[in-house]
């Protein structure tokens, strides 16, 4: 049995079984409750009869003493009110008990409204005589209609006072029946969870116990079986399935892993049989200094540029540097292109000495100020200009690498500030650099480097020039970032 006919099967009969008893409730005691609103809905009727004819009986001594229209007035709207309240008893739901008493209390309602018209009709000659006699058969009628209206609230509590006492007994059995169904229920709720509880949690278990084997590296665990069609029996074929796909997978990678090893045996030969990059920094040595015993001291410095720029550049990039040398090593690199560009370009710095004891990931600001010289200024014939600023805020160190260049499309700029894998788009990586780090990567390090994301601004629009602004953070006393 699947768990969605388990759950279908034991909920559904106690909520079947609970909202029948319940409906059987609620129908009694609907039942009761209707035969109580129309014995209090007589009963009331009743009290609003005398009570109105006691009113009305009042209103017509009135106006027999004063004999004016406000007092004919009021005996009219209360003969009307007593009319209506006439219809209204014709219209009760009558017993074998009541009937025949109800039909005498609208033959006594309809003689007393007749005999106040009576009166009315003789007080209007204004002679006592003429409307004295009527006018006392009408209070007499009255004090009957009281007296048989309290006669008929006795005969209401009596009717249904038997009716009353067989509903509060049937109301009992009610109660001890709902109860004994609660508890009933109760039960079998606490059995069904045990069982459906132990149903669904031992096969998890087993599952459980063979993926923490598979996890400990037993890859000669096998699932579990189950009978068909339960649902434990689809996740056990989908984890052999998956163990299957997984030990295909191991196969591949290990053959994949053997050729790569081949391949680094091959790179590592071909690098040996290139130049010591040792013997290559002694040349450039060399270079400079015969340069400079010949006076060519602007050969000397660009020979020295170049080598100190390559060994930096040839240094691990796992270890961070301070920003001293990181810009240090940016002016290396730019007096090289200043022997490229001579009068075309301007470089201008603005450097807080508080700030260059940040620790920084190595090779990060000369990516970006060459991306500056390749995309923003490398086809200005003149007035070229990039400014590398560095400031200590409080708890931050910012660096802007500016340039008055041809800048860049907002798609452009957005995509550069992704954290995604590297696009084909401006200022990545393009053959000819000397790193041959694009800035994404760049502005990677430095989230991995820092451990935050907000650390990168660009502020770029085409032939407006482009602003990077990194905002790096200073670290605690304590507490130094490292790469790797």
């Amino acid at each position: 049995m699947s768990i969605r006919t388990k759950l279908f099967t034991f909920i559904l009969l106690p909520v079947i079984v609970i909202n029948s008893v319940s409906f059987f409730i609620y129908q009694s005691s609907k039942t009761v409750q209707e035969s109580y609103n129309r014995m209090m809905e007589r009963i009331l009727l009743y009290k609003q009869i005398s009570q109105l004819t006691e009113e009305s009986l009042r209103a017509l001594s009135s106006y027999l003493i004063d004999q004016n229209e406000e007092s004919l007035s009021k005996c009219r709207t209360l003969e009307k009110q007593l009319e209506d309240l006439g219809d209204s008893l014709g219209r009760q739901r009558k017993t074998e008990v009541n009937a025949q008493a109800i039909r005498n209390y609208g033959n006594i309602l309809a003689t007393f409204l007749d005999q106040e018209e009576k009166t009315l009709t003789a007080a209007r000659g204004k002679i006592l005589p003429s409307y004295g006699p009527p006018y006392e058969e009408t209070g007499r009628t009255a004090d009957f209609i009281k007296e048989e209206g309290q006669h008929l609230v006795d005969l209401e509590l009596s009717y249904y006072q038997p009716f009353y006492r067989d509903i509060l007994l049937d109301t009992g059995s009610l109660n001890k029946l709902g109860f004994a169904l609660f508890l009933l229920n109760l039960l079998l709720g606490i059995s069904f969870a045990v069982w459906l509880s132990r149903s669904i949690n031992e096969p998890i278990s087993r599952l459980v116990a063979a993926a923490r084997q598979l996890a400990r590296g037993d890859w000669t665990v096998r699932p579990p079986a189950f009978r068909t069609g339960s649902e434990f029996r689809i996740l056990s074929d989908a984890f052999r399935q998956m163990l299957d796909n997984l030990k295909r997978l191991i196969e591949k990678d290990r053959e994949h892993l053997e050729t790569q090893r081949l391949v680094k045996e091959l790179e590592l030969k071909a690098l040996q049989s290139q130049i010591n990059p040792h013997f290559l920094f002694n040349t450039l040595n060399v270079l400079s200094k015969l340069a400079l015993l010949e006076g060519a001291e602007q050969t000397s410095d660009l020979t020295v540029s170049v080598s100190n720029l390559l060994r930096y550049n040839l240094r691990k990039l796992d270890r961070p540097v301070s920003l001293r040398e990181e810009i240090g090593h940016a002016r290396e690199y730019f007096r090289i292109q200043e022997a490229r560009f001579r009068d075309r370009i301007r470089f201008e710095t603005d450097i807080d000495p508080r700030a260059l004891e940040l620790p920084i990931p190595s090779l990060t600001i000369q990516p970006v100020l060459e991306n500056a010289f390749v995309h923003g200024i490398e086809n200005m014939e003149q007035g070229a200009e990039i400014r590398l600023t560095a400031r200590r805020e409080e708890k931050r160190v910012v660096v802007e690498i500016a340039d008055n260049g041809a800048g860049m499309e907002e798609e452009t700029r957005r995509r550069l500030l992704e954290s995604g894998p590297e696009p084909e788009a401006p200022l990545s990586v393009v053959p000819g650099h000397s790193t041959g780090l694009g800035v994404r990567n760049v502005f990677k390090r430095l989230r991995l480097f820092y451990g935050q994301d907000d650390l990168v601004e660009i502020e770029s629009a085409p032939g407006r020039g482009t602003t990077v602004r990194l905002k790096l953070p200073w670290p605690g006393p304590d507490s130094l970032p490292e790469e790797g």
